[in-house]
């Protein structure tokens, strides 16, 4: 019995701690990303690494594949970034989309969203199958606009952030769910900032996103 206890003690505290670290590598990445900082996707590619582990083991299977893409993306990211700033002449540069496309991407994403929630729901152990299913593909979508410098991309953050506060929350992720009111706050803020470099651009350097 005393073996059991020190085990699953030890087993806590290093999920904890994992999670603290995945936590400040994280935060870095948006703070980083805020500022347009080319440094955001080597923080994203570790802290991606740290909550693999993490969601798997806290049966969040949706969020445990949306890692493994992240670390995809940070590696695409770091890319594309590099060379949007090398198309500008080396400045950071936004871009953004009417509304009706976006119309159109919240629709084929909510009905990924949907069809991946059905998945997980009947044919895994997933908790919170249909919402974390939702948060799932809306991250992808939005990472993948944040890889592509959109300006909007920090408002669907701010959604799925706000969700993800709630799921987390319920999972007992302490560390997760204080960092996720953070990003929400951080989400706010960086799309004023990307707006209102945005606005400073003049009209023949708007590139509009493709």
């Amino acid at each position: 019995m005393m073996l059991w206890l020190s085990n699953a003690l030890d087993q806590w505290q290093l999920m904890h701690t994992l999670e603290l670290l995945g936590t400040l590598l994280a935060l870095a990445y948006v703070v980083l990303a805020l500022q347009q900082s080319l440094w955001c996707w080597p923080a994203a590619l570790l802290s991606t690494m740290l909550f693999t582990h993490i969601m798997w083991d806290s049966a969040l299977l949706s969020d445990a594949l949306l890692q493994l893409y992240y670390a995809a993306m940070a590696i695409y990211g770091w890319r594309r970034w590099q060379q949007l700033k090398q198309q500008h002449q080396g400045l950071n540069q936004v871009s953004e989309w009417p509304w009706h496309r976006h119309l159109q991407l919240i629709a084929i994403t909510g009905l990924v969203g949907v069809l991946l929630g059905y998945v997980m729901d009947n044919f895994t152990h997933a908790d919170f199958a249909y919402l974390d299913a939702q948060t799932t593909a809306f991250s992808v979508m939005a990472t993948w606009l944040v890889a592509r410098k959109l300006v909007s991309n920090w408002l669907y953050w701010v959604v799925i952030d706000a969700v993800s506060i709630y799921v987390y929350a319920q999972k007992h992720l302490y560390f997760l769910t204080l960092l996720f009111m953070l990003y929400t706050i951080i989400a706010l803020v960086g799309y004023f900032i990307w707006r209102a470099n945005y606005q400073q651009q003049q009209p023949q350097q708007w590139v509009p996103g493709r």
